[in-house]
């Protein structure tokens, strides 16, 4: 078996797809949704899994402070990326841009982004 057979690694479910592959420099993750994919270096792939995870904390945390039916926008950011959920703490869409070099973005529905955020913390390959 081929070494960068063993060490690429793709993960998916409906409406999102998360790929690893470090033999593939500069561009060894990669982000995707129903329609739409983009390559992230070893530095922004860091940057989406920390701020997916941060986001979705502080979802959990503020749906203690919000009336039922009630929906938010929150942001994060890094200097590399920038990610967005809106809709409620239980089901929002996620938007990621790419902020430097090449320019990209791309939405995950709301039915997508439990099982990406999920994903994105047992593909800790880095």
């Amino acid at each position: 078996m081929d070494s960068r057979t063993s060490t690429r690694q793709v993960k998916e479910g409906d409406g999102w797809r998360l790929g690893w592959n470090p033999e593939s420099e500069p561009f060894v993750g990669l982000v995707g949704g129903a329609g739409w994919a983009i390559e992230l270096t070893r530095e922004e792939w860091q940057d989406f899994c920390r701020l997916v995870l941060q986001l979705a904390e502080t979802l959990e945390q503020m749906s203690h402070e919000l009336m039922d039916g009630e929906r938010i926008c929150c942001d994060v950011e890094s200097d590399r990326l920038w990610l967005e959920a809106e809709g409620y703490p239980h089901a929002y869409e996620l938007h990621i841009i790419l902020r430097q070099g090449r320019r990209a973005e791309g939405t995950w529905a709301a039915e997508a982004v439990p099982g990406l955020v999920q994903a994105s913390q047992t593909l800790h390959l880095f």
